[in-house]
């Protein structure tokens, strides 16, 4: 029974009215700017036929065979190493972990926990990464976050594409990070760490950089079928819950920089989602099919609490969006620049996994103790670096080693998971 104080809350029909007049506004210069850039790639149905084409394993395929990329080699070696069936399988892997018992155990698959890795910044790691997991019985990440440079992945051998591909491929999702993410001179009074407090309230896209990244979020989704991308900035997460709307398929995820730290900013977000939804149904597991809203997920500020997340979890529910709408939560970080460390929420996430579903386990550094002992522990900074620089630095052998302890770190979850009767979700096409 709502009391009188909370029926005060009831949004009037008329303010919603308000809201349609301004979206539907042909002299509002914010909603026609939107639309410029939109009309500049055709309808949403052209646009979506774009996407669509560029985004078949075939087309990608044929893009890396054009310019004579070294990574379609690669490529198919792991579509034969996937048709071998030489990842191991996931039964297997449970009996590997817990014995005989395995097979009498009951696991929580409507709760599987997607096994996720950030940053994958350069295709080989993906191949090496593999080679490992062939070679050692470990998993394959079923989600894999991107934040290196666009356009230096699009110029390297065709590295965009090959990760497009690779994705498919092994049957995982993937979410690109923009180039127009706020740490690209977009707020001229910002530089380095001297105007670091500066970033509190000037990150983001100032002025015209939130229609500069819906502009370079459309030439990617046409050229390479780039579905999911990052997003940081209230103003692009309105205009992608905007785009969706018109009929384009795009989706994207949150970062943590948003800063959803509890549960009344999750609410805001959320809100958002649902006000602009579509309502065709659709597969959270189809990247590019369309439906009822492009947010599929959003990182929580590392600070949040076991609670908050099933808070946040019961309004997810309440908004019908749960299938939609990934938790994604660190579990790891990065061993620098980001977070007090030993940051580990692995104990955690056997908690969480019993009653929150549709959340990953995002492993964004290895295990602290591991990331202390290297020679160069991860370090959020080394995510802005350019391929060059890292190259004559010496370092990517050391960076790839940050990667490899992520990995070791996933699979840490993955086992641990098992051994509390709790389920995963890997490279669906690898562990069958």
């Amino acid at each position: 029974m709502i009391d009188a104080l909370q029926n005060r809350l009831n949004i009037p029909e008329a303010n919603l009215a308000d809201i349609n007049v301004l979206l539907l506004d042909p002299d509002s210069r914010v909603m026609q700017a939107f639309l410029d850039v939109v009309r500049k790639y055709g309808t949403p149905e052209e646009i979506n036929c774009k996407a669509e084409r560029a985004r078949q394993l075939p087309a990608l395929l044929s893009r890396l065979e054009e310019i004579k990329s070294p990574y379609l080699k690669d490529l198919y070696w792991l579509i034969e190493q996937r048709d071998l069936g030489v990842f191991i399988p996931l039964a297997d892997y449970r009996r590997k972990v817990l014995g005989p018992r395995a097979d009498t155990m009951t696991f929580a698959d409507d709760l599987a926990v997607t096994l996720e890795i950030s940053a994958f910044q350069y295709f080989p790691w993906l191949i090496a990464e593999a080679r490992h997991a062939i070679a050692y019985g470990e998993l394959m990440p079923g989600r894999f976050i991107r934040v290196r440079k666009m356009k230096e992945s699009e110029a390297d051998h065709g590295d965009m594409p090959a990760v497009a591909a690779a994705m498919q491929i092994i049957g995982a999702s993937y979410v690109e990070t923009l180039d127009t993410k706020g740490t690209d001179g977009s707020n001229v009074h910002l530089g380095g760490p001297a105007t670091i407090t500066g970033y509190f309230g000037g990150v983001g896209q100032p002025n015209d950089h939130a229609l500069l990244w819906l502009d370079e979020f459309l030439h990617y989704y046409t050229t390479y079928g780039t579905s999911q991308v990052l997003n940081l900035n209230p103003g692009t997460v309105l205009l992608g819950y905007l785009l969706h709307k018109l009929g384009v398929n795009n989706e994207f995820k949150i970062s943590v920089f948003m800063g959803n730290d509890n549960a009344y900013a999750v609410l805001w977000t959320l809100l958002g989602a649902k006000l602009f939804s579509r309502p065709d149904p659709r597969s959270p597991e189809a990247p590019g099919a369309g439906g009822a809203s492009p947010l599929i997920g959003f990182n929580f500020g590392n600070s949040v609490t076991n609670e908050t997340i099933e808070l946040c979890a019961e309004v997810r529910g309440a908004l019908d969006i749960e299938k939609i709408v990934r938790f994604e939560h660190h579990i790891t970080e990065a061993y620098k620049s980001i977070v007090r460390q030993p940051y580990l929420r692995r104990d955690e996430l056997m908690t969480l996994a019993r009653s929150v579903p549709n959340i990953s386990a995002k492993h964004e550094g290895g295990d602290p103790d591991v990331d202390a002992a290297r020679e160069h522990p991860s370090d959020i900074l080394d995510y802005f670096r350019d391929k060059a620089e890292v190259i004559a630095s010496g370092h990517m052998p050391l960076l790839e080693r940050n990667y490899m302890d992520k990995h070791a770190a996933l699979n840490a979850t993955a086992r641990a998971l098992t051994e509390h009767g709790l389920s995963f979700v890997a490279a669906r096409c690898l562990h069958k």
